[in-house]
């Protein structure tokens, strides 16, 4: 039944072990995704005019890195195992059974924006516009990394290019949903954020719209990828998934307006000043009056 599609291409999620020290795929793509960022983000701050420095870079992605870490661990625990967690709350630390959240790991780097935002006195919305185009970089490289160890694999199908995973115990036909997220939340994401960085400077703008862009990316993926096993569907419809991805949407669209408020203000505000500038002093006015009587 299954020989007419696609079959998972073997493999290994090893690259290459000594002794009991090995080197994964998985890993891989996440330090290729984190190395490609610090590319990135160096050279936008060459070209920053000074308002950007390396080593500001540096410490911005050390702390995104932990944020990533550490709120990814605490959000798959919290919004994907709570019950598991109540039974045994040593299972947040027990990192080597593995489980991240990129909702928990997106709050985390929240987080580490703004505690970087108030260290080096930078405003949160320019240090999250100057961080989010490169998310979708580890993100890519991460649903690549799903996809190489088949996990996180997609619905039953009978499309031309479904895929038999090795590690679906049913061995059906499904939606290689990896590449779908990979194409969606990787490639178009990132091209989209990094047009608006490169042509725009409008206050909130790449950081909504990335809040905006992966809402809606990943609420369309859920449609096709399989929902976890312990939790199903909300409503017969309505993945976890999707529903944390609402009030990414939402806040998407918050920041954005209140970034356009934010350069209303200033604008305002620069325009009275210059005004101000320009408007005579009581002094300036008496010698001018002066002036003119002298000359008549």
């Amino acid at each position: 039944m299954t020989d007419k599609f696609l079959q998972f291409p073997v493999i290994d999620p090893i690259i290459f072990s000594i002794g009991p020290v090995s080197l994964r795929w998985y890993g891989t793509m996440y330090l290729i995704g984190f190395l490609a960022a610090m590319f990135m983000a160096n050279k936008a701050a060459d070209r920053s005019n000074g308002l950007w420095t390396r080593d500001q870079v540096s410490d911005l992605l050390f702390y995104g890195f932990l944020g990533v870490i550490l709120g990814g661990r605490v959000g798959y625990v919290l919004f994907y195992q709570f019950e598991y967690f109540l039974s045994d709350p040593l299972y947040l630390f027990e990192i080597w059974q593995g489980g991240m959240s990129f909702h928990g790991g997106l709050l985390g780097v929240i987080l580490a924006v703004f505690i970087f935002a108030r260290k080096t006195n930078k405003s949160f919305l320019v240090v999250g516009d100057f961080v989010v185009p490169l998310v979708p970089i580890g993100l890519g490289m991460g649903r690549l990394g799903n996809f190489i160890n088949a996990e996180l694999w997609g619905r039953q199908t009978d499309v031309p290019w479904a895929m038999v995973f090795p590690t679906d115990p049913l061995q059906v036909p499904r939606h290689p949903s990896q590449l779908y997220e990979f194409a969606l939340e990787g490639v178009v994401l990132f091209a989209i954020l990094y047009v608006i960085s490169r042509r725009t400077r409008s206050l909130g703008l790449a950081s909504g719209v990335f809040l905006i862009g992966y809402g809606v990316f990943r609420s369309i993926i859920e449609f096709f990828r399989e929902p976890d096993a312990h939790l199903g569907l909300y409503f017969s419809f309505i993945s976890k998934g999707q529903i944390l991805s609402i009030p990414m949407i939402l806040a998407g669209i918050l920041i954005i307006y209140l970034g356009y408020l934010s350069q209303q203000k200033s604008a305002i505000a620069q325009g009275s000043s210059a005004a101000d500038k320009k408007k005579p002093a009581a002094g300036d006015k008496k010698a001018n009056k002066k002036s003119v009587k002298g000359n008549s």
